[in-house]
């Protein structure tokens, strides 16, 4: 039979491709589950992907190669699509797209699938990714292809006896990884409604905030997290424990109207309360040690970073030269930073370097001010003299 190898999430739309594929084009499927810190139980991921007629599961552990290679880059730049979202699923895509392209040249497979819709991002993210990785294997996208709405895509799998994590009463859409959490669907696409507190799993609703709040250390070493409290942690437990810590006071709630590639705006409930607190802290501890000139151009080279995840670039020659000027802007970001969670929020308390760039004697205006006040005069007087030149000039045309 033809292979083909689909992105397994274990949700409605991808255990229903499972079928569909099967049904519609003949396939034999291959499963292809990439744990990017979300899964909980393999055991069920399997299981719901055989009873939906899956000849083969492959699970793997991607979380150190994902944080290493995509969250610690975001990281670095601070990235936050639309000044909001942290891009925890679009980071996740490329990565999700080279392993299937993996898999599909180990056992001969003609195509890859994926279950993204046709008027979301993910298709293009997983499209465009396995197209610069194999231009000549064949992308299949069940979801857009089939004409059902989402209640008929539920009542489709529930007469074949597929075994889905949503129902009618709850239709959400959930995504997630060690950076973020999505959930969409249902009431959620009213932007007028609140989202309801079952739409929410990672962080606490403010009836249940703790009445203590908390103040965490996080350390960084060339950009990178590598302790909390002090205590030394490889990243991907360090991201683990900042958002069960910040989830825990309410950290990390965005509601976001988003601008989509395909031109639409789409209502978006994201929960990232590891990134949130991580990139809070990360810019405190850029402020300390960047130049200034280097910090002021890198918000540049962020926004850009930012558009191309989103827009499922990664793979792009502008993304390579975006990362090395990002590993390169890194070299002198060491240095410690206190965060205060508590009632919904993280913010800064505290930042110390050993080559900080900030100086107490000169910012003091108490005892021990080295800094020579006498020569701001002259500093002034050539600053200001192009503005007092063209004042001149204009003077000399249409006077006072």
């Amino acid at each position: 039979m033809k292979k083909c190898v689909l992105a397994y999430s274990g949700g409605l739309d991808t255990t229903v491709a499972i079928r569909w594929l099967t049904e519609t084009y003949g396939y034999d499927v291959t499963c292809l589950t990439v744990d990017l810190g979300e899964i909980k139980d393999p055991s069920v991921i399997r299981e719901r992907a055989e009873i939906a007629g899956a000849k083969n599961v492959r699970i793997i552990d991607a979380k150190d190669a994902f944080a290493d290679g995509y969250l610690r880059p975001a990281l670095f730049a601070n990235a936050l699509y639309e000044g909001a979202y942290p891009l925890a699923t679009a980071l996740g895509r490329p990565l999700m797209a080279a392993l299937l392209v993996d898999v599909a040249r180990e056992i001969g497979a003609e195509a890859v699938a994926h279950g993204c819709t046709g008027k979301g991002n993910d298709q293009v993210r997983f499209d465009v990714a396995v197209s610069a990785l194999a231009p000549d294997l064949k992308v299949v996208a069940p979801v857009r292809e089939w004409a059902w709405s989402r209640e008929d895509e539920i009542t489709w799998a529930q007469e074949r006896g597929l075994l889905v994590p949503v129902t009618q009463e709850s239709p959400y859409s959930v995504d997630a990884n060690l950076w973020g959490r999505s959930a969409e669907g249902g009431i959620l696409e009213d932007p007028w409604v609140e989202p309801p507190e079952d739409a929410y799993a990672w962080t606490t609703s403010p009836d249940r905030w703790p009445i203590e709040a908390e103040e965490i250390t996080i350390g960084f070493e060339k950009g990178v997290p590598t302790s909390l409290d002090g205590t030394p942690e490889g990243l991907v437990p360090l991201i683990t424990r900042v958002g069960e810590l910040a989830g825990r006071h309410g950290v990390g709630r965005i509601d976001h109207i988003e601008d989509r590639l395909v031109g639409i705006k789409s209502r978006e409930v994201y929960e990232a309360p590891a990134a949130e607190a991580l990139i809070l802290a990360h810019r405190a501890a850029e402020a300390l040690t960047l130049p200034k000139d280097l910090r002021h151009h890198k918000r540049q080279i962020e926004e850009a970073f930012a558009q191309l995840v989103y827009d499922g670039l990664y793979m792009s020659p502008l993304m390579r030269a975006l990362l090395a000027y990002l590993d390169a802007s890194q070299e002198t970001v060491t240095a410690e930073v206190r965060l205060h969670l508590g009632h919904g929020a993280a913010r800064v308390v505290g930042s110390r370097a050993e080559a900080a760039l900030y100086r107490r004697d000169l910012a003091t205006y108490g005892a021990g001010d080295a800094f020579d006040a006498t020569s701001a005069k002259g500093f002034i007087e050539i600053w200001g003299l192009p503005l007092r030149s063209a004042a001149q000039a204009r003077e000399s045309i249409h006077g006072r």
